[in-house]
């Protein structure tokens, strides 16, 4: 047995375990170890907010579905549509809720009209890193506060990787003090939109294969998207020349979600493969982000300009995250709760991370 295959089979092994989903053999003279009773095969729709094998993002999707159907050894099938082909891009939630389609492929951050608490789950301004995020998600309670809220809608959601810190921002003009920002209309969706609102910007969604020809006509003046990876493949330095660091999303968190109904007629042991399945695409696709960001920003066109925002505006947009907020755990008490929970985690977190990760940084640096 070659070493990866040992390894998948351990990892699955544990997994069904753990849900009570496995048998041992009756043979007293054979080995000791667990069978995976796969079942029925089983095939699941799975619509995504990308176009066909969007890179990283979408591939990922695509090496998740591959992953499910090896690990089943063929008994699950997950056959991935890209956005517009089953549901627009922004209406994969909607259709999985109402069983229009058994699963989706997004990021988190788009549903914030559904509920505002959402906006946390997709990734906070200033905020945990993906890492941190997911660390929290998963021993800091936030796991389980989203599928709550998820459950309401009759939905399953688990992490679908991750982008790791993304960028600021492309302008066509060049931000050099606060007013600079008044009337901006600029793409930038979550919580980030909602601070820069209130810094005087019209936030507007657009899902990706808009955002260029958005850009490139004046319909909006600034985007943000991910980093130089897929930025560069988007063409956005046509458009716009000045490039700005990142604030608004440094670990933001994408879905792999399935309506609940069908998940839970799942079997055990293809639950657990999804599982298994989800959480090496988070791994793989983090791990992606940060080789080809590096790659590709040694390769942007002279005419890009790096820039930082202003300290004028990064304090103002502290101050504007707060209120955002405030304000948002007046209006959701389930915003206030998931909020209580994050914060909770940042407390326990920062002090270990001020004499670890951010020491080494700086003696690093």
């Amino acid at each position: 047995m070659k070493r990866r295959d040992f390894m998948t089979t351990t990892a699955l092994s544990a997994s069904a375990l753990a849900l009570n989903a496995c048998h041992r053999p009756k043979d007293k003279n054979t080995i000791d170890t667990i069978h995976i009773n796969k079942g029925k095969k089983i095939t699941l729709k799975l619509a995504t907010s990308w176009p066909a094998h969007f890179p990283i993002m979408g591939t990922g999707v695509d090496a998740f579905a591959k992953r499910c159907f090896e690990l089943s050894g063929g008994t699950l099938e997950i056959k991935v549509f890209p956005k517009n082909i089953l549901v627009p891009a922004l209406q994969v939630f909607d259709a999985t809720s109402a069983a229009q389609i058994d699963a989706f492929h997004s990021g988190v951050y788009y549903w914030k009209g559904k509920n505002p608490a959402f906006s946390i789950f997709g990734g906070m301004p200033l905020g945990l890193t993906s890492e941190e995020m997911i660390t929290w998600m998963k021993y800091g309670g936030g796991y389980a506060l989203w599928r709550e809220m998820y459950g309401k809608f009759n939905l399953y959601p688990l992490i679908g990787g991750t982008t790791g810190p993304q960028m600021g921002g492309w302008f066509k003009k060049e931000i050099k003090s606060l007013a600079d920002l008044k009337g901006l209309k600029m793409r930038i969706p979550g919580l980030g939109g909602e601070v820069m609102k209130l810094l005087g910007v019209n936030p507007v969604l657009l899902p990706a294969g808009e955002i260029y020809t958005a850009l490139e006509r004046g319909t909006i003046d600034a985007t943000e998207w991910v980093g130089p990876a897929l930025d560069s493949m988007m063409g956005f330095a046509k458009a716009a020349p000045f490039y700005y660091t990142g604030w608004h999303e440094p670990g933001s968190i994408l879905e792999v979600t399935f309506n609940k109904t069908k998940w839970d007629k799942l079997s055990p042991e293809h639950q657990a493969i999804i599982t298994v399945a989800s959480e090496e695409m988070t791994s793989n696709m983090l791990q992606e982000f940060r080789y080809k960001n590096a790659k590709s920003l040694q390769e942007l066109p002279v005419s890009v300009q790096i820039k930082s925002f202003p300290k004028e505006m990064m304090d103002a947009a502290k101050i504007a995250l707060n209120k955002v907020l405030q304000d948002e755990s007046k209006k959701s008490n389930d915003f206030k709760r998931v909020l209580k929970s994050y914060n909770a985690f940042v407390k326990l977190n920062k002090p270990w991370d001020d004499i670890s990760t951010k020491n080494f940084l700086e003696i690093r640096a």
